[in-house]
């Protein structure tokens, strides 16, 4: 929990651009103290933490890591919009598959749709390619064992596949790490914009993007 939380206080303050200073100096602490309190090295009192949430206008369940809404709600796998238009979902019934299926779909959604509004061909196909190609891998491990599965997937040996999709991958990063958008036409993808375009969705991105994140950390320790 306190991991959570010092990690979400760090991060709003540098999503409102401002110095540690001053934000210590509005929260009614010292830069030192804020500091130890950012990088989890010293919990703070319950005051501190209502003080935080004020500030930011965000949630107490939100700084604590709790949730990914702002507002407080907590998301769980019947309260995620579903857009894949499926009316019997093969996966009723495993909460864990549905939810992350849901957040998948609805973030995908978001992420084409803010590339529609960049208009960068170029970025939109090699955005398209780099999941098609994630998604092709994983498949291709998920069915490994399973010799009836879409003769499709199986075209490239077991023995390269992987090196092959990674390598693949690799190329569309490079592309899409220099490519930048026409003057004018950058996409806004602060997490207001987000919130007020995408209302039943911009839950499922942050969530994915706050949970990969936390996993990212783990794996730097």
């Amino acid at each position: 929990m306190i991991t959570d939380f010092s990690r979400t206080l760090s991060l709003l303050r540098r999503e409102k651009k401002i110095s540690q200073r001053k934000a210590a100096d509005a929260l009614g602490v010292s830069q030192a103290l804020l500091s130890h309190y950012e990088n989890g090295v010293r919990e703070p009192g319950l005051s501190f933490v209502v003080a935080a949430a004020e500030y930011y206008h965000v949630s107490l369940d939100f700084l604590l890591g709790r949730t990914m809404h702002r507002d407080g709600m907590m998301i769980q796998s019947e309260d995620v919009d579903d857009i894949s238009g499926e009316k019997d979902n093969i996966l009723r019934g495993n909460a864990s598959a549905m939810l992350s299926k849901k957040v998948l779909v609805n973030s995908t959604a978001v992420l084409f749709d803010v590339l529609s509004k960049w208009n960068d061909k170029q970025m939109i196909r090699d955005v398209s390619q780099y999941l098609n190609t994630a998604f092709y891998k994983t498949y291709r491990y998920v069915s490994r064992l399973d010799p009836t599965a879409l003769p499709e997937s199986n075209a490239v040996p077991d023995a390269c596949f992987s090196e092959l999709c990674d390598a693949k991958m690799k190329k569309c990063e490079s592309h899409m790490r220099v490519c930048t958008p026409e003057k004018g036409s950058a996409p806004d993808m602060s997490y207001a914009t987000l919130q007020s375009e995408y209302p039943r969705l911009a839950p499922s991105l942050l969530s994915l993007l706050h949970s990969v994140s936390d996993q990212l950390e783990d794996e730097m320790k």
